[in-house]
Order: C-alpha cells, then sequence, then structure tokens
C-alpha cells in the first residue's frame, strides 16, 4: 500500500485532474440546463461507470493492448470522437428548437430522461480512448510493485480517481441544474449556455479526432 506521502500526492493530483473541464463535465452541464439535476446526476453516474470500465480494463491490461494497436486505437478514437460531436450537434440544435417552439408558444422536445442521460454518460466516457490511455500514464506512476497486488493496487487507486471525478461531475450538475432553475425567467440564457455546453463538446470530439497513440 502507498505510504501517506505518496497517496496525498496522488489524492491532491487527481482532485485538480477532475475538476478541469473534460468531455464528462460538459456533457453532465449540458444534461442538467436541459433536464434539471436529476438528469445531470444520472449522467454524472454514468460517466462515473464508463471509467470505472476504463480502470477495470487497465488492471487487466486490455486498455494496454487496445493503445499498442493502431487499428484498435484508430477504431475506438473514431467512435467515441463522432459519437461527442453528435451529442454536441444534438445538444445545440435541440437548445434552438426548444427556444423556437417556447417563442411560438409550443411545448419544448421532452428530455432524454434519467435512463437515456445514463446512459449516454457511460458511452461518452466508455469510448473515449483517451481516459484509457490517462489511467495507463498516470495511476502506474503510483503503484509500489515491492508491496505485491499490481492490478489490485491499480484498480484501487482507479477508482479512487473515478470517484473524484464523478463527484465533480455531481457538483457540476447541481450548479447547472440550479442555474437552470433559476433563469427559468431568461430563456435566452438558458439557451446560450446549452448552446456553448454543446459546442465545447463538438471542439473536445474533434480534438480526440486529431488524438496520437500514446508511444509504446
Amino acid at each position: 500500500m502507498l505510504d501517506s506521502s505518496h497517496f496525498a500526492l496522488f489524492f491532491t493530483a487527481s482532485l485538480v485532474l477532475a475538476v478541469t473541464p473534460g468531455p464528462g463535465i460538459f456533457y453532465v452541464a449540458a444534461r442538467a440546463l436541459s433536464g434539471g439535476r436529476s438528469e445531470g446526476v444520472a449522467s454524472s453516474i454514468g460517466t462515473g461507470l464508463g471509467g470505472m470500465a476504463h480502470v477495470l480494463a487497465g488492471a487487466l491490461g486490455a486498455s494496454a493492448i487496445v493503445l499498442a494497436s493502431a487499428e484498435l486505437f484508430a477504431a475506438l478514437k473514431l467512435v467515441g470522437a463522432g459519437y461527442l460531436v453528435w451529442l454536441g450537434l444534438r445538444t445545440i440544435f435541440t437548445a434552438r428548437k426548444d427556444a423556437m417552439a417556447v417563442a411560438a408558444g409550443q411545448a419544448a422536445a421532452p428530455p432524454v430522461g434519467v435512463r437515456g442521460a445514463f446512459r449516454e454518460g457511460v458511452l461518452v466516457e466508455a469510448l473515449n480512448p483517451k481516459t484509457a490511455a490517462f489511467f495507463l500514464a498516470f495511476v502506474p506512476q503510483f503503484v509500489d510493485p515491492a508491496v505485491g497486488g499490481v492490478a489490485l493496487q491499480f484498480a484501487a487507486l482507479g477508482l479512487i480517481s473515478v470517484a473524484l471525478n464523478t463527484a465533480a461531475d455531481v457538483v457540476v450538475a447541481f450548479v447547472a441544474g440550479g442555474v437552470r432553475g433559476g433563469l427559468g425567467g431568461r430563456p435566452r440564457l438558458v439557451r446560450r449556455l446549452r448552446e456553448g455546453s454543446g459546442a465545447a463538446m463538438v471542439a473536445l470530439g474533434l480534438a480526440l479526432l486529431f488524438a496520437r497513440r500514446p508511444a509504446t
């Protein structure tokens, strides 16, 4: 097991990385701005589950196999980037469509719902090869082979990192949900915030598209 100083360093680094904006945070914000806190929290749990999939795959060596294969990495990258861009564009178009409907005195499109937000959250994180690369590059720095149980250490540290990421996402869900409720009388601003979240997802998806496979 890590000594206290190494664990404190790991925890601090993981916390800083958890609050750094990424695809998960922007997706959670978009869901909370669109469907409220319940959808935001559901999507947070989904991204957490997707992150745990990468942790378990890394502990078992599956992520290393994917990253070592140019073809597998490229395939996962294309799928993940395409899905993120699609979600971002859908967020933008839905925000505009809802604004037009409200202006015309019609009902806005129904939200994706808690289950849909959870499912999409899982896919946003699970289809991101950069998440796998992150865990394989970051977590092993704090694994101590001398104490044995390398896979177990990797899994335990990875799950702590995922828990911090999920906690940060939940905070974003509550903040964005509160903003949505507090700006109920300012639909134009809510629309702009939703469009901004969608644009951020598109930008991150395009950035992922040009991500290079880590050197082996």
